[in-house]
Protein backbone atom coordinates (compact mmCIF):
# COMPACT_ATOMS: atom_id res chain seq x y z
CA UNK A 1 0.00 0.00 0.00
CA UNK A 2 1.81 3.23 -1.02
CA UNK A 3 1.44 6.70 0.71
CA UNK A 4 -1.43 7.76 -1.16
CA UNK A 5 -3.37 4.83 -1.05
CA UNK A 6 -3.31 4.63 2.80
CA UNK A 7 -4.40 8.31 3.15
CA UNK A 8 -6.88 7.62 0.73
CA UNK A 9 -8.15 4.68 2.51
CA UNK A 10 -7.75 6.23 6.16
CA UNK A 11 -9.80 8.94 5.40
CA UNK A 12 -12.79 7.57 3.54
CA UNK A 13 -12.69 4.99 6.38
CA UNK A 14 -12.55 7.43 9.57
CA UNK A 15 -12.96 11.21 8.07
CA UNK A 16 -16.41 12.99 8.06
CA UNK A 17 -14.99 16.23 6.89
CA UNK A 18 -13.45 17.33 9.87
CA UNK A 19 -10.68 15.98 11.18
CA UNK A 20 -6.77 15.69 9.94
CA UNK A 21 -4.91 12.63 9.15
CA UNK A 22 -1.87 12.94 10.34
CA UNK A 23 0.10 9.76 8.69
CA UNK A 24 2.72 7.52 10.72
CA UNK A 25 4.71 4.47 8.84
CA UNK A 26 7.69 2.40 10.75
CA UNK A 27 7.52 -0.65 8.64
CA UNK A 28 10.07 -2.60 10.95
CA UNK A 29 8.23 -2.21 14.22
CA UNK A 30 4.73 -1.89 13.86
CA UNK A 31 1.35 -1.59 11.95
CA UNK A 32 2.26 0.88 8.43
CA UNK A 33 -0.55 3.20 8.56
CA UNK A 34 -2.25 4.68 11.22
CA UNK A 35 -4.00 8.04 12.74
CA UNK A 36 -3.44 9.34 16.25
CA UNK A 37 -4.76 12.25 17.61
CA UNK A 38 -2.47 15.29 18.44
CA UNK A 39 -5.33 16.72 19.93
CA UNK A 40 -5.54 14.96 22.75
CA UNK A 41 -3.60 12.60 25.21
CA UNK A 42 -5.27 9.09 25.20
CA UNK A 43 -3.85 8.65 28.44
CA UNK A 44 -6.90 10.96 30.06
CA UNK A 45 -9.66 9.10 28.39
CA UNK A 46 -10.74 7.20 31.32
CA UNK A 47 -12.23 4.03 30.00
CA UNK A 48 -12.67 2.08 27.11
CA UNK A 49 -14.62 -0.63 25.59
CA UNK A 50 -13.94 -2.71 22.94
CA UNK A 51 -16.28 -3.98 20.91
CA UNK A 52 -16.74 -7.56 19.54
CA UNK A 53 -15.42 -6.94 15.75
CA UNK A 54 -17.31 -7.27 12.80
CA UNK A 55 -16.61 -10.35 10.49
CA UNK A 56 -15.89 -10.25 6.84
CA UNK A 57 -14.24 -13.26 6.83
CA UNK A 58 -15.67 -16.80 6.10
CA UNK A 59 -14.31 -17.68 10.13
CA UNK A 60 -17.30 -16.36 12.50
CA UNK A 61 -14.91 -17.50 15.87
CA UNK A 62 -12.06 -15.21 14.51
CA UNK A 63 -14.13 -12.23 15.54
CA UNK A 64 -14.22 -13.20 19.30
CA UNK A 65 -10.50 -14.49 19.52
CA UNK A 66 -9.30 -10.76 17.89
CA UNK A 67 -11.30 -9.26 20.05
CA UNK A 68 -9.96 -11.46 23.12
CA UNK A 69 -6.33 -10.93 21.73
CA UNK A 70 -6.23 -7.41 21.22
CA UNK A 71 -8.52 -6.91 24.41
CA UNK A 72 -5.06 -8.56 26.58
CA UNK A 73 -2.49 -6.68 24.45
CA UNK A 74 -3.77 -3.29 24.80
CA UNK A 75 -3.95 -4.30 29.11
CA UNK A 76 -0.32 -4.48 28.67
CA UNK A 77 0.17 -0.86 27.30
CA UNK A 78 -1.88 0.37 30.58
CA UNK A 79 -3.00 3.56 28.48
CA UNK A 80 -6.56 3.19 29.78
CA UNK A 81 -8.85 1.54 31.48
CA UNK A 82 -10.56 -1.57 29.15
CA UNK A 83 -13.59 -3.76 28.93
CA UNK A 84 -15.07 -6.17 26.41
CA UNK A 85 -18.19 -5.57 24.94
CA UNK A 86 -19.44 -8.90 23.16
CA UNK A 87 -22.29 -9.42 20.63
CA UNK A 88 -24.17 -11.90 23.02
CA UNK A 89 -23.96 -9.48 25.86
CA UNK A 90 -27.55 -7.24 26.21
CA UNK A 91 -25.61 -3.75 26.21
CA UNK A 92 -24.75 -4.79 22.77
CA UNK A 93 -27.84 -6.25 21.52
CA UNK A 94 -29.76 -2.76 22.45
CA UNK A 95 -27.51 -0.40 21.18
CA UNK A 96 -26.47 -2.40 17.68
CA UNK A 97 -23.10 -0.18 17.69
CA UNK A 98 -21.99 0.28 13.95
CA UNK A 99 -18.37 -0.43 13.22
CA UNK A 100 -18.55 1.95 9.94
CA UNK A 101 -19.82 5.22 9.86
CA UNK A 102 -20.15 8.14 12.24
CA UNK A 103 -22.43 8.77 15.81
CA UNK A 104 -25.26 11.46 16.47
CA UNK A 105 -24.36 12.82 19.58
CA UNK A 106 -27.92 10.96 20.85
CA UNK A 107 -25.79 7.61 20.62
CA UNK A 108 -22.90 8.97 21.81
CA UNK A 109 -24.62 9.63 25.01
CA UNK A 110 -26.49 6.35 24.98
CA UNK A 111 -23.61 3.96 24.58
CA UNK A 112 -21.76 6.20 27.13
CA UNK A 113 -24.20 5.66 29.86
CA UNK A 114 -25.00 2.24 28.77
CA UNK A 115 -21.35 1.16 28.80
CA UNK A 116 -20.05 3.56 31.52
CA UNK A 117 -17.21 4.33 29.20
CA UNK A 118 -15.50 7.43 27.69
CA UNK A 119 -14.42 6.20 24.38
CA UNK A 120 -15.51 3.20 22.25
CA UNK A 121 -13.00 0.60 20.12
CA UNK A 122 -15.10 -0.33 17.12
CA UNK A 123 -13.75 -2.17 13.80
CA UNK A 124 -14.16 -5.12 11.29
CA UNK A 125 -11.90 -7.80 10.33
CA UNK A 126 -11.72 -7.33 6.87
CA UNK A 127 -10.54 -10.67 5.79
CA UNK A 128 -8.99 -13.99 7.21
CA UNK A 129 -7.24 -16.80 5.54
CA UNK A 130 -5.77 -19.22 7.42
CA UNK A 131 -3.83 -21.09 4.56
CA UNK A 132 -2.03 -21.51 2.37
CA UNK A 133 -0.19 -18.88 4.49
CA UNK A 134 -1.58 -16.72 7.88
CA UNK A 135 -3.00 -13.36 6.93
CA UNK A 136 -5.49 -11.15 8.57
CA UNK A 137 -6.83 -7.52 7.32
CA UNK A 138 -7.90 -5.13 10.21
CA UNK A 139 -9.92 -1.84 9.93
CA UNK A 140 -9.87 -0.42 13.96
CA UNK A 141 -10.56 3.13 15.42
CA UNK A 142 -11.56 4.61 18.73
CA UNK A 143 -13.99 7.15 19.49
CA UNK A 144 -14.55 9.99 21.52
CA UNK A 145 -17.89 9.41 23.17
CA UNK A 146 -17.70 13.04 24.68
CA UNK A 147 -17.74 14.49 21.22
CA UNK A 148 -17.41 11.91 18.29
CA UNK A 149 -13.41 12.58 17.98
CA UNK A 150 -11.92 10.20 15.82
CA UNK A 151 -9.13 9.53 18.81
CA UNK A 152 -7.06 6.65 16.78
CA UNK A 153 -7.65 4.86 13.21
CA UNK A 154 -5.95 2.29 11.63
CA UNK A 155 -6.13 -0.31 8.72
CA UNK A 156 -3.85 -3.09 7.46
CA UNK A 157 -3.32 -6.32 6.06
CA UNK A 158 -0.73 -8.77 7.99
CA UNK A 159 0.62 -11.31 5.48
CA UNK A 160 2.94 -14.23 6.94
CA UNK A 161 4.17 -14.92 3.34
CA UNK A 162 5.59 -11.11 3.16
CA UNK A 163 8.96 -10.88 3.75
CA UNK A 164 8.57 -7.78 5.65
CA UNK A 165 6.27 -9.29 8.13
CA UNK A 166 8.44 -11.85 8.21
CA UNK A 167 11.12 -9.96 9.36
CA UNK A 168 8.92 -8.11 12.26
CA UNK A 169 7.91 -11.67 13.19
CA UNK A 170 11.61 -12.10 14.17
CA UNK A 171 11.94 -8.94 15.79
CA UNK A 172 9.02 -9.53 17.74
CA UNK A 173 10.60 -12.73 19.10
CA UNK A 174 13.55 -11.41 19.74
CA UNK A 175 11.89 -8.29 21.80
CA UNK A 176 9.06 -10.11 23.37
CA UNK A 177 9.92 -13.92 24.17
CA UNK A 178 12.29 -15.17 26.52
CA UNK A 179 15.61 -16.47 25.24
CA UNK A 180 16.05 -19.74 23.68
CA UNK A 181 12.87 -20.49 21.31
CA UNK A 182 14.99 -20.18 18.45
CA UNK A 183 13.74 -19.81 14.76
CA UNK A 184 11.37 -23.02 14.95
CA UNK A 185 8.83 -19.97 17.37
CA UNK A 186 9.78 -18.12 14.93
CA UNK A 187 8.03 -20.32 12.08
CA UNK A 188 5.27 -21.20 14.39
CA UNK A 189 3.75 -17.81 13.97
CA UNK A 190 3.26 -18.40 10.57
CA UNK A 191 1.05 -21.42 11.03
CA UNK A 192 -0.72 -21.20 14.37
CA UNK A 193 -3.72 -18.79 14.29
CA UNK A 194 -3.17 -17.77 17.85
CA UNK A 195 0.46 -17.05 18.04
CA UNK A 196 0.22 -15.35 14.25
CA UNK A 197 -3.15 -13.28 16.34
CA UNK A 198 -0.69 -12.65 19.13
CA UNK A 199 1.98 -10.72 16.89
CA UNK A 200 -0.94 -8.93 14.75
CA UNK A 201 -2.70 -7.64 17.82
CA UNK A 202 0.70 -6.52 19.09
CA UNK A 203 1.84 -4.44 16.71
CA UNK A 204 -1.67 -2.83 16.88
CA UNK A 205 -1.32 -1.62 20.51
CA UNK A 206 2.29 -0.69 19.48
CA UNK A 207 0.97 2.18 18.00
CA UNK A 208 -1.01 3.31 20.38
Amino acid sequence: MNKLKAIFVLSAVFISGCYRISLRSDSLSAANYYYLTENKDLSSIGRVAIVELENESEYPKISGDVTESLYEELQKRQIFGLSIVRKSDASWRSLQIPAEGSYSLEQLAAIRKSLKCNAILVGTITRYKPYPHMSIGLRLKIVDLTDGQLLWGLEQVWDSADKRTQYRIERYFSKQKRKGFGPLREELVTVSSIEFLKFVTYEVASTL
